[in-house]
Order: C-alpha cells, then sequence, then structure tokens
C-alpha cells in the first residue's frame, strides 16, 4: 500500500457518526446463553425469568427458643398472675418431624428453627417461662402468630423471584439457592481476542532492549473486557509484519470480538488496518475519530464480528475501548449499559483545545475548602500508562472550544460509581522524600492523592485552598532564601528537609569531571555547540536555580522542558541531552556524574484551614518523628 493511499485512507468522523456506523452493523444483543454451576454465576446476567419451585420458608417456622403454645391459654398471664399449661413430652429441634399435636391446655418445647407443631398458634419465649412439675408456667401472654413465620412468607411456590437481564450479585445468589436452584442459565461472555502490535512492544517479563517498552495494553485491555462481562483471550504480541497479524486474527477466529492495540495511525510500520482492510460484509466502517485521546481508532465488522484497531497509546487505548468496545461486550453479554454519574467541578487550570475535535480531559478530583470539589487536568498525555488509573474522571471538551478557563465550572464524568476523597491532598514538587512520607500515611490508614505539578503551582493550589499540602523549593533571587517569599496570611509555611541539587552528566563523558569546580564544568558544557541540556518546567525551584546558573545564556536544549527530576536523569543517561540541573539522590539512582551546585530547602506550604485536621496533624508529626528523619537522611534528604 502506498503512501498516497494511507493518506487517504484516514477519513475522520466524529464521535456520533462513528458509533452509528460501528453500532448499526451489528445486532447488539446477548450471543446465547449456557447453564452453570451456583457459586460460578455471580457478575452473570440471567437469561431467564426464575421462579420458585417451593416456598420460603417451606413449613411454619419458630424464630425463637421457648414453648409451643394456644394464644388462647396464655390469657391475662402477667408475673403476678401466671398461667399454668402441661408440657408434652417431646422437645422440638431444627430439622425434627412433627410428632404430639399441641391442643388446649397443653405445650411442647421447641427450638428457634423448628417445625411449629400441629395446633400451635403462638410461641412464648424461654424467657417467659418457668418450668415446675411437669407445668410451664407463662409470665407472658402472647398473641396468635407470635414469634412465628409461616410457610411462604418470604416467598410463594410459584413466584418469579428474578427477571431475565438481571445481573447476579451474592444477594441473588442466596435467594436462589434459597428455593434449591444449583445451576442457573445466564448469558454466554463474549470471547474477545487480545492482540497487542508493534516492533517496540516486549511482554512483561522479558528484557527490555533500548527503545522498547513493556506491553501495558494487553494486561489493560483484558482485564476491562473482563470488567464489561465478556472473556479476554489474550493472543501475545504480534510484530509489525503483515503474516504474523494475519495468523494472529486467524487464531481468534472462535472469537466473538477482536481487538488489538497499535498500527491505527498513517505509518509506513502501521499494519493492522492494511489487515482489517481486507475483510468485508461491511468491512471498515470508521477509521480516525475526531476525538481526542483517541483519533486514529479504526472500526470494523466482518459477518456480524467486530474487529476494532485501538491506539497504541495506553490512555488513547483505554478511552477508545470503553468509547466503542465495551458497550458491544456489555450488549453480547445481556448487561446493560451503565449510567455514568457526574459531579459539578472548578477548573483549576486554563486548558488549550484542539477545535474540531471532541476532547475528553483526564482530571484529579479534589475537595475544596468550601466543601465544592476542583479538577486538576492530568497532563501526561495518551502515551501514559498511569492517567488513566489515577483518574476521577473526564470532562467532555466540545469539539467547536478551543479555551476553558481556569475557574469555570465543568461537568465530570466519574470513572467510579463511588468517589471517596482522599484524607490528604498534596500538591506541588515531585520528590522522593514525600514518597516515603506518603507511603508512612498510607500504612497508618490515610488515603492520600499526589500531583505532580510543581513548586509554583503547588503554592497557587495553597493558596486557594486546593490542597492539603504543598511542597516547593522556589528560590526568590532578590533574598537568595527558599519558600518565604511566597507567604501570605492564608497559609503557613512547615519546615521540611534539604536536598542538593547539583550539574548533572554521564560518568563516561570526558567534558565534564566532578573533581573539577562547578564554574568549569558549566563552561565546558556552553562551550561546545552539540552539547545538549535537558530543563526544568518553568515555575520549578530547579528551574530558577539553572537560570541563575546560565544567566542569559540559553544553551541547545534549554527549550526542552521535563517535570521532574527523573525525567532529566532519564534523558541524560539515554544520551538524548548530555547535562542538566538535579538532586543528588535521583542523579545517583541513575549513576550519573554529579557536582554539587547548593542546598535548596524543600519544604511544606499549609492552608491555614487545613492545619487541625487529623491528616496533615499527623504528616506533621512524621515530619518531628526521629526514626522518620533517620529515614530521610539515609535517603539523601537531611534536617535543617
Amino acid at each position: 500500500m502506498n503512501r498516497r493511499r494511507q493518506d487517504q485512507f484516514l477519513d475522520v468522523v466524529d464521535r456520533e457518526e462513528a458509533t452509528r456506523l460501528f453500532q448499526s452493523a451489528l445486532e447488539l444483543k446477548p450471543l446465547g446463553s449456557e447453564t452453570i454451576d451456583l457459586i460460578e454465576a455471580v457478575g452473570r446476567t440471567l437469561a431467564v425469568d426464575v421462579a420458585s419451585g417451593v416456598d420460603v420458608t417451606a413449613f411454619d417456622r419458630s424464630n425463637v427458643d421457648g414453648f409451643a403454645v394456644l394464644a388462647a391459654d396464655t390469657n391475662g398471664a402477667t408475673e403476678e398472675t401466671p398461667v399454668r399449661v402441661r408440657l408434652n413430652k417431646d422437645s422440638l429441634t431444627p430439622g425434627a418431624a412433627r410428632n404430639q399435636p399441641v391442643t388446649i391446655g397443653r405445650a411442647t418445647q421447641i427450638a428457634t428453627g423448628s417445625v411449629v407443631p400441629r395446633g400451635a398458634n403462638a410461641i412464648v419465649m424461654v424467657e417467659d417461662t418457668d418450668v415446675d412439675d411437669g407445668d410451664l408456667v407463662i409470665t407472658r401472654s402472647v398473641a396468635a402468630g407470635a414469634n412465628i413465620t409461616y410457610a411462604g412468607t418470604d416467598i410463594a411456590l410459584g413466584e418469579t423471584v428474578l427477571r431475565k437481564g438481571e445481573q447476579l450479585t451474592s444477594r441473588e445468589i442466596g435467594m436462589l439457592a434459597a428455593i434449591g436452584r444449583a445451576s442457573i442459565d445466564v448469558f454466554r461472555k463474549p470471547r474477545v481476542a487480545v492482540i497487542s502490535t508493534g516492533n517496540e512492544i516486549v511482554p512483561p517479563g522479558e528484557n527490555l532492549p533500548a527503545g522498547c517498552v513493556y506491553d501495558s495494553n494487553q494486561a489493560i485491555l483484558s482485564v476491562a473486557i473482563n470488567e464489561a462481562g465478556g472473556q479476554a483471550v489474550p493472543l501475545g504480541v504480534v510484530r509489525d509484519d503483515e503474516q504474523q497479524l494475519r495468523t494472529a486474527i486467524t487464531k481468534a477466529a472462535d472469537c466473538d470480538l477482536v481487538v488489538l492495540s497499535g498500527g491505527t495511525s498513517k505509518g509506513d510500520g502501521d499494519l493492522c488496518y492494511r489487515i482489517v482492510s481486507e475483510f468485508n460484509n461491511p468491512g471498515i466502517l470508521a477509521h480516525g475519530v475526531a476525538l481526542k485521546p483517541g483519533k486514529p481508532v479504526c472500526l470494523a465488522v466482518e459477518d456480524g464480528r467486530p474487529i476494532v484497531v485501538l491506539p497504541g497509546f495506553p490512555t488513547s487505548a483505554v478511552f477508545t475501548f470503553h468509547e466503542f468496545v465495551a458497550p458491544v461486550i456489555r450488549a453480547f453479554a445481556g448487561i446493560r449499559q451503565p449510567d455514568r454519574a457526574t459531579m459539578s467541578a472548578r477548573l483549576a487550570q486554563r486548558v488549550n483545545s484542539v477545535r474540531g475535535r471532541t476532547e475528553y480531559l483526564l482530571v484529579h478530583l479534589i475537595r475544596h475548602v468550601d466543601g465544592g470539589r476542583v479538577a486538576y487536568p492530568m497532563g501526561k498525555g495518551s502515551g501514559s500508562v498511569t492517567t488513566f488509573s489515577k483518574a476521577d474522571g473526564f470532562i467532555a471538551i466540545d469539539q467547536n472550544t478551543e479555551i476553558v478557563e481556569a475557574d469555570f465550572d465543568v461537568s465530570v464524568t466519574l470513572l467510579s460509581e463511588s468517589l471517596r476523597p482522599a484524607d490528604l491532598v498534596f500538591v506541588g514538587s515531585h520528590c522522593l522524600g514525600v514518597d516515603l512520607l506518603m507511603g508512612e500515611m498510607h500504612a497508618a490508614g490515610f488515603t492520600t492523592k499526589v500531583l505532580h505539578v510543581g513548586s509554583l503551582a503547588g503554592v497557587q493550589a495553597a493558596k486557594r485552598g486546593d490542597c492539603d499540602i504543598a511542597g516547593c523549593h522556589l528560590l526568590d533571587e532578590a533574598t537568595n532564601t527558599y519558600n518565604k517569599a511566597w507567604l501570605n496570611d492564608d497559609v503557613t509555611l512547615v519546615r521540611g528537609y534539604v536536598r542538593e541539587q547539583g550539574f548533572v552528566f554521564r560518568p563516561n563523558d570526558e567534558r565534564f569531571d566532578s573533581s573539577k569546580p562547578l564554574n568549569k564544568n558549566i563552561n565546558a558544557a556552553l562551550a561546545e555547540p552539540d552539547c545538549v541540556m535537558v530543563n526544568r518546567n518553568r515555575g520549578s525551584g530547579t528551574r530558577v536555580l539553572a537560570d541563575q546558573l546560565l544567566k542569559d545564556r540559553r544553551p541547545p536544549g534549554y527549550a526542552m522542558e521535563t517535570r521532574s527530576h527523573n525525567a532529566v536523569c532519564a534523558a541524560i543517561s539515554q544520551a538524548r541531552a548530555d547535562w542538566g540541573v538535579a538532586i543528588r539522590t535521583v542523579a545517583e539512582e541513575y549513576q550519573l556524574g554529579f557536582v554539587p551546585v547548593r542546598d535548596e530547602e524543600y519544604d511544606f506550604m499549609i492552608p491555614n484551614s487545613r492545619l487541625k485536621t487529623k491528616a496533615v496533624a499527623f504528616f506533621q508529626s512524621l515530619l518531628a518523628d526521629a526514626s522518620i528523619r533517620a529515614r530521610l537522611h539515609d535517603s539523601g534528604f537531611r534536617q535543617r
């Protein structure tokens, strides 16, 4: 297939049209039924109405330990004027057959759950009686029917207890067991083949060559298929080879759906759509949807069987799966489509969108001090494997909208039916010391949410009351001090620890030397035009420090902004850059050379309104704990 045909092939349609075209080529109904053991039926969908073949309970049953009597024999009984009746010799226990009847002036001892004997119409509790020389002494009267559950009270013979299409939980399973069902007819699960594609994709557990990534889509999609009511059939990783792809799809011949990930766009190496284009009746229905993330999704049907090629990036793959594939799986499994819960929130940051595509923007939801919700965009992109798993929900930005301003009220579609706010929300600069502290919070039973947005954004969030704690290391150039210049009356600065910032490079790079002064290494970096820097994001304390070192100089790579020390060190370690500024603890993890620049103060800014909360108070106690301080010190974070 030549380049011209590829360019013509991707014909973008909007989301609603793609859904209509795809679903109109399918019979969205259950694929059939099967009979399975009752204990295996949880989560499955009933294929038939279920009527009871028995009464529940099946007999008149005593609800208490006591004595079966005629209610009229207890009339007027009190502690002061007890009533006496003769005791039968029987003593009834659960499962025992009825024996001697209860007649006027007589009673029978009975245990909870036992069959009420013939003639009795009430049960006197044992604590309201005494036994004296073969007589039962009754000290409290009872009405007819007291302490008895009559046959069929719960479920009547012939009563329909469950309807076709109901999803079975432990409650319904218990009901079916109560009417004697050992097996049940349910809609069968659609079998869904899952194939990951790409020369760069490596199965987890194998060695990871340079330039390759582990296959997370196979696991993510397989579990999502099972959650939607299907049965995932993982078929592994297939390289970008037409024959291998054809063979893999052939192996999926006994599956009801085929889901591939990767190979959906117009690049020369993307082959999935070429293979799918060979199917017909009707074949490809949409290739390219005006959707972000997920534009290059390919939707096809062959003889009633869906064949879907999802984008390779994890977030795009998961979003398009839930948008287009999950509803089909549920329909094939006879499961009702869920109603998505929504919540109103205030957008924390301005968002730019692309006109012409509906954009789904994943967000964190944070509880504001006033009780409202704040939506923080998750800016990790469609290639992130954590974005979807850590998000609380998403907002849909209309295809005709280019900008959504900060503080705008948005509707957030929740990814889970229940949303439990975290006990502690941390916003600010990334630090491994914070990871240690959050681990201790979790061990103590607190739930936490951590957003790495940089020091300045963290401080701004603390001042707005959008978080419990902000981590910051902002250097004020005027006073050459950290963090204090950003205080106001709404927040309190809590001292944290000291981190060592430094000039970082590959140890085998002969241009640099850890034994030489800092200025010698900086000059060496600036002397050669092919010596590339990796920078930090604007608003971070490290960026301010780097700008101080450079003054007005702008070396190659200065515009390459990363959001963490790890990203700086990874770029240098992989030779995508040659030098940068990062903290010693991370540089050592990547086995990089390090020349100290200065100690920086990593502190915590806390809204005054949150200082006395249980979670924040515990966090402060961790900072004061000698054992925690020792662990921080051992990790390279010194106390001041």
